[in-house]
């Protein structure tokens, strides 16, 4: 399996199969869709989901309720190659095994209502993947590589690093990255440095980068 960096939250998994693309949203350059056979949306922000990188492509789209009834109002065109899929479905998409997890976005602020969201974790080739969206919902198994959130209105580096130890992956990518400059992502890195167990990695790559 081969995972590549790309903007923000954007993923992308070449599998035995196929190439998926997680989570293509407006801070993702619109060319990390070329060459995908799917593409997987963990939930309705927009740092996650953009209709007009969708609409570039014909590729076929797996995603939650929530984000399908976004695009059945602004993308229809889009919408009409959306597969619905709900916590705990286990499907193939272009090869790759995926196992869907959790179903709520991360609390921003207790005035604010909850919105849905699912995570993936994507198999091929003896290795696993897990990319929560803005959740830190653990992914119930045992996993080698987990895409984690680094910076977030909901998110606190205190947080960031249980959520890495609780998942106890051998190698975490730091993802949702957008927010923070350079200077933060550094302090990230080396908080997760000193206080992730010797077995554990916690890596930052660039957009464009493989793991």
């Amino acid at each position: 399996m081969q995972i590549t960096k790309l903007g923000h939250a954007c993923v992308r998994v070449r599998g035995d199969g196929g190439v998926v693309v997680i989570d293509p949203g407006v801070f993702t350059d619109p060319s990390a869709l070329e060459g995908a056979d799917a593409v997987l949306i963990t939930h309705e922000h927009a740092d996650h989901v953009h209709p007009d990188h969708l609409r570039d492509t014909d590729v076929p789209v797996w995603t939650i309720e929530a984000v399908a009834r976004l695009l059945r109002e602004q993308a229809p065109d889009v919408a009409a190659r959306v597969t619905v899929v709900r916590p705990g479905d286990r499907l193939t998409v272009a090869g790759t095994s995926v196992e869907v997890v959790g179903e709520k976005h991360a609390v921003i602020h207790p005035d604010y209502d909850r919105f849905d969201n699912s995570g993936y974790v994507l198999e091929s080739g003896g290795t696993s993947v897990y990319h929560p969206g803005d959740a830190l919902t653990p992914p119930g198994r045992a996993v080698d590589v987990l895409l984690a959130p680094v910076s977030a209105p909901w998110l606190k580096v205190s947080e960031a690093v249980d959520f890495v130890r609780e998942v106890g992956a051998p190698t975490s990518l730091g993802i949702h990255d957008r927010v923070y400059s350079d200077i933060g992502l550094d302090m990230v890195a080396s908080h997760m440095a000193n206080l992730l167990p010797a077995e554990q990695s916690f890596e930052l790559r660039e957009p464009g980068q493989r793991l």
